[in-house]
């Protein structure tokens, strides 16, 4: 039985990152975290691109650009959704998610989905370098994997 994993090595690798503006301050830790992961595994600073979104419905247009572009190999997306009191959490949710996994599914490079989407904005906090780890660290590793996984297919 054959078995390919990827390997999480960045060396000579272009990425971008597209963040939301919208709850700056939970994105700008996600941020944080991806561009330290990327640097970890051999990513060099000059090759990370990143792109800022008003808000996480508009983070699916800049990934196709940018996927279209040729200009990276992989990208990650990073927000933060909070649900609030009306049914517009659902619809930037839904509507965010199936924008971006358009692109991951049809586009010419990997695609991480790091886009939160909490109940409350102490869960974001958690996720975005608290108690559950960083998000934007996890899609850092996440798509150095699937670029090297998709090279050895």
């Amino acid at each position: 039985m054959a078995e390919i994993r990827g390997k999480i090595d960045g060396k000579g690798l272009k990425i971008g990152i597209v963040v939301a503006q919208f709850n700056e301050i939970v994105t700008s830790k996600l941020l944080c975290g991806a561009v330290n992961e990327l640097e970890k595994y051999n990513v060099a600073a000059d090759d990370i691109t990143t792109l800022w979104v008003p808000g996480a419905v508009e983070i699916p247009r800049i990934v196709k650009k940018l996927s279209d572009s040729g200009e990276v190999d992989g990208i990650i997306t990073l927000g933060a959704v909070v649900r609030g009191e009306t049914a517009h959490f659902d619809y930037v949710c839904a509507e965010s998610a199936n924008g971006i996994a358009e692109v991951s599914l049809h586009g010419d490079v990997p695609v991480m989905y790091g886009v939160l989407t909490t109940n409350t904005m102490d869960q974001a906090m958690n996720r975005a370098g608290g108690k559950a780890g960083n998000k934007g660290a996890d899609c850092a590793s996440g798509v150095l994997e699937m670029i090297n996984l998709e090279k050895s297919i």
